[in-house]
């Protein structure tokens, strides 16, 4: 039966978490926007900043008042006001990163994706594991407001079966922009391409079963450009996803049921609005927000306290389970265009 109203997004309050002292690690762009969310919109404390250029570092933490800034990772590490570490270091340092800090025994979330592959993110889940640490993917998107409700959309069977997702991610990039770096695993996968697997995920409960990708390189061929994708779920539901570094593209998505289909604007993993329509066209519903977008990191770092103050070491919402899902079906997919990052190359 078509709903009346929407569901309540179940929301972590702030005031009902455990206050950690973070230390961050790559005080790049999106740790820029970290760092507003969790001034604005937590209780949380920022105590180190590490980054491998000291300047870049102290212009950081002279910018957001930290106390403490540092050249090197193992200082910060070693802290003893450093409860949590949030890792946004390229994509190939997530990794080596991540077991360090779980080896100087900090809680760590670490930036999308995890790291570069299933592999490498199953060794950093069984390492955090045995330390006894918290270890939560940073994909932002799955803590926000908008998808819970969609979550209990999907839970509560609004949609009936879902036989059909759409989504599309693509944006233009420079050319000396760092996404088309081979040497920082660059290509649209891991920053852009991820978003759609990762919703695939989601949506679909679970890994594809089966998987079809082709890829196109940039002209020079230093890495993929552009990757399209069929995935086909259990019960039927296929995803059909493209992401690109050549051109804008509108970026939304579409989850087809049997008795409904949601209708998400682009950027749909964004903060922005939705549209629930009856398969008849006789009812809608819709969900609008402000375009407040990386302020709702502050969801993520209060679900992360509050995983803390649980003693829990994964989330319920987003558990390593589903990150190492996710790369594995991206794995997969870059297996089939042929794209190898340099670290995982054999010697």
């Amino acid at each position: 039966m078509f709903p009346s109203t929407l569901p309540v997004p179940r929301l972590t309050a702030a005031s009902q978490v455990p206050q950690l002292r973070w230390g961050i690690i790559g005080p790049g762009w999106i740790a820029d926007h970290f760092a507003h969310a969790l001034r604005k919109h937590t209780h949380q404390q920022i105590t180190a900043v590490a980054a491998r250029d000291p300047a870049k570092a102290q212009a950081f933490a002279d910018k957001w008042s930290i106390s403490h800034a540092t050249g090197s990772i193992d200082v910060l590490l070693a802290r003893e006001d450093v409860d949590a570490v949030y890792i946004a270091t390229p994509h190939n340092h997530h990794f080596p990163d991540g077991l360090r800090a779980i080896a100087a025994g900090k809680h760590l979330l670490i930036e999308k994706p995890l790291a570069l592959n299933a592999q490498q993110a199953t060794q950093l889940k069984l390492a955090a594991a045995a330390a006894n640490l918290l270890c939560m993917e940073a994909m932002w998107c799955n803590f926000t407001p908008k998808y819970d409700v969609i979550r209990q959309l999907l839970e509560d069977g609004v949609l009936g079966d879902v036989h059909t997702l759409i989504a599309d991610h693509g944006e233009f990039f420079t050319p000396d922009h760092r996404i088309f770096n081979a040497d920082l695993a660059g290509g649209p996968m891991l920053d852009l391409g991820s978003y759609l697997v990762a919703l695939s995920v989601f949506v679909g409960g679970g890994a594809p079963d089966t998987i079809v990708a082709r890829g196109q390189p940039v002209p020079d061929g230093r890495v993929n450009g552009q990757t399209s994708m069929l995935f086909t779920h259990q019960h039927g539901m296929h995803s059909v996803l493209n992401t690109t570094l050549f051109s804008n593209t509108p970026g939304g998505a579409v989850i087809a049921g049997r008795e409904a289909t949601l209708e998400l604007a682009g950027q749909f993993y964004a903060p922005g609005n939705f549209t629930l329509t009856s398969s008849d066209r006789r009812h809608r519903l819709q969900w609008q927000e402000p375009a407040s977008r990386y302020e709702q990191l502050c969801h993520e770092i209060n679900h992360f306290a509050w995983c803390i103050g649980q003693n829990r070491i994964d989330s319920p919402i987003h558990s390593l389970d589903q990150a190492i899902t996710t790369l594995a079906a991206m794995d997969n997919v870059r297996q089939q265009i042929g794209v190898t990052f340099n670290e995982e190359q054999q010697p």
